[in-house]
């Protein structure tokens, strides 16, 4: 069985993050996904970091473990106080974008549901997040 990369394909994975990040510059209503973005390395590094991260994930190279080691979703983000309202932000910003993006239905409600899933472990409501514990 061929891997959710191969189904979308590099050129429709780069198409998505940049329809994923064009979305959170341009959409007053994701103000704080971009705000969030600028004060950290940057809407472009993120560009980037977001294909290698994806890449890997959604089970073809893995371009950010090889940069930096390992994939786990909570270390990466456990400087970002990320609650459930930006969670949910990010989320609906996604959609937007793999609605934009030349994809199969079946691969677009794939990736939303691995998306999800992945999305909602980590955060700061989340009890084992080493900011929630130190509230």
């Amino acid at each position: 069985m061929r891997s959710l990369y191969e189904r979308i394909g590099e050129d429709s994975l780069r198409i998505l993050i940049e329809n994923f990040y064009d979305e959170i510059e341009r959409n007053p209503a994701a103000e704080a996904l971009h705000l969030l973005h600028i004060r950290g390395h940057g809407v472009q590094h993120s560009r980037i970091e977001q294909f290698n991260f994806l890449s890997g994930f959604f089970g073809g190279p893995k371009l950010y473990v090889e940069k930096f080691g390992h994939s786990n979703l909570k270390k990466i983000h456990e400087h970002i106080d990320i609650d459930t309202p930006l969670r949910e932000l990010w989320l609906e910003c996604m959609s937007r974008a793999i609605e934009r993006t030349n994809l199969s239905s079946d691969t677009a409600t794939e990736i939303m549901s691995f998306l999800t899933k992945a999305a909602r472990t980590i955060g700061t409501d989340n009890p084992d997040h080493p900011v929630s514990r130190n509230r």
